[in-house]
Parts: structure tokens; sequence; C-alpha cells
């Protein structure tokens, strides 16, 4: 059931002397807010594995799994974060979604941080991976289509990839704020999938003390992996980041 996996040595996917990769199962937390008040947050779990004080250096939404980076001290939590703001941090995630995309696409529209903010600007590239169209009749349609989609946020706007996409007319599969009910419940039945179809797939930075260039991805597992394979699709071997 969403949020019930444990985290343990083995969802840590880097580790060197300042920096910590989490692989975030869905349903928890990155830290404590004033939404989120119970056990399932990734801050604490990390810091008893490690035994020391850790500092987030972003967030993913609580229901969207994948990477999570964390910084061991101060000075590379600094450093990082404004790495973060000069958008010299690149990160990939990978999602499902409702009706077919042409091709390449940038979402550029503004999003606001909160209710009643002022909008601000938020750019997520999107690139279509794969794509199916089921004999099912899903609302208003004979068939019901889907696509596989890699999602390039070069912002970090709250729910940012989850609001540009059902802008667009393509909402995740299995988003309950942002998404399709109906698309959501005919996906349950058909894969046995609960979760929101949303992964925080690959990150890729210069390292902020050594200039190594540092890749870090994160294998789909769970009900997401089941998705995608229940849907004849599989996970490209390589990231297909647009700036290269």
């Amino acid at each position: 059931m969403q949020g019930k996996e444990r985290i343990g040595a083995e969802h840590i996917l880097y580790r060197d002397d300042w920096l910590v990769a989490l692989d975030k199962p869905p349903g928890w937390a990155v830290h404590r807010s004033r939404r989120i008040a119970d056990a399932r947050v990734c801050m604490g779990v990390l810091r008893n594995l490690l035994d020391r004080r850790v500092h987030p250096l972003h967030r993913i939404d609580r229901k969207t799994s994948g990477i999570v980076l964390f910084a061991l001290d101060a000075e590379t939590a600094r450093e990082m974060t404004a790495r973060f703001a000069r958008r010299e941090i690149d990160k990939a995630y990978l999602a499902v979604v409702r009706g077919w995309l042409p091709g390449p696409v940038l979402f550029d529209a503004p999003l606001a941080q909160e209710k009643d903010a002022e909008p601000v600007p938020a750019e997520t590239f999107v690139i279509p991976l794969a794509q199916t169209e089921l004999p099912h009749s899903v609302g208003p349609h004979a068939t019901a289509r889907y696509s596989f989609l890699a999602a390039f946020p070069a912002t970090g706007r709250r729910h940012q990839i989850r609001r540009h996409l059902k802008r667009a007319g393509h909402p995740v599969v299995g988003d309950a704020v942002h998404g399709d009910g109906r698309h959501n419940r005919f996906m349950r039945e058909h894969t046995g999938t609960r979760r929101m179809a949303l992964h925080a797939w690959a990150v890729r930075f210069r390292h902020p003390v050594n200039g190594a260039f540092v890749r870090i991805t994160a294998a789909l597992r769970g009900d997401m992996a089941r998705m995608i394979a229940c849907l004849g699709w599989q996970v490209p071997d390589t990231v297909p980041w647009p700036r290269d």
C-alpha cells in the first residue's frame, strides 16, 4: 500500500563526504511541515540512518517517488541551493499521462506558489517516450490513450509538472488533485496501480567541492514499474537530456 514501504540503507543511491541522494518511496514527505505531521518523513529517517544532521536541498511531492538530494553540512547546502536557483542542476522525471502528446514541447505558463499569490515564471520541457491506445471507453471516447513522458523542469514551483500537464490537457495518471478521476479509476482497475505515476528519475550536476560531474538515476520500482510493464513500455537505458 502506498506509503507503507520503509526507508533503509538500500534506498541510498549516492553518498560522499558532502552529499547524499535518497530514493524516496511514494507516500513519504521530504521533511516536516504544517501539512505533514506523521512519521513518514525522509529527513528524520535519513538522519537516523547516517547518525548525523542532513540538509534537504529541494523537495518533491509526497506522492512522487525518486531522487531527493541532501547535503551533509551547511556550507555545501548553501552552495547547492544557490546552484538550484541558478538552474545549474538538471532534473529528469518520468510520468504517465492521459492522451497523446504530438512531440517535444516546452510548457512555460507562469504558476503561483500559493493560493492568491502572483504567478512566477515556470518552465517544464517534456519529451514523449511511448504511447498506447487501449480498447476501453473512459469518458466520452471509445478508446483510452496514454503517453509515457520524460519531463525536465527548469524551475521548481509547487506541483509544477503536474500543473503544467493538467493545463495542457494531459494530467498525470493517479493524481488525485490535478488529475482525471475517471482515468485514475480505470488505471487502478487495469493495472492494479494506486499511486500517482510521477517519478524523479535522474539528476546531474558538477560536484560543489571536487568539480566532478555527478550523474544519479533511480530505477522504477513497485507499482509504477508494474504500470509501465502492463502498458507494454520500457524505461530508456539513457536519459534523453534536452541540453545534450
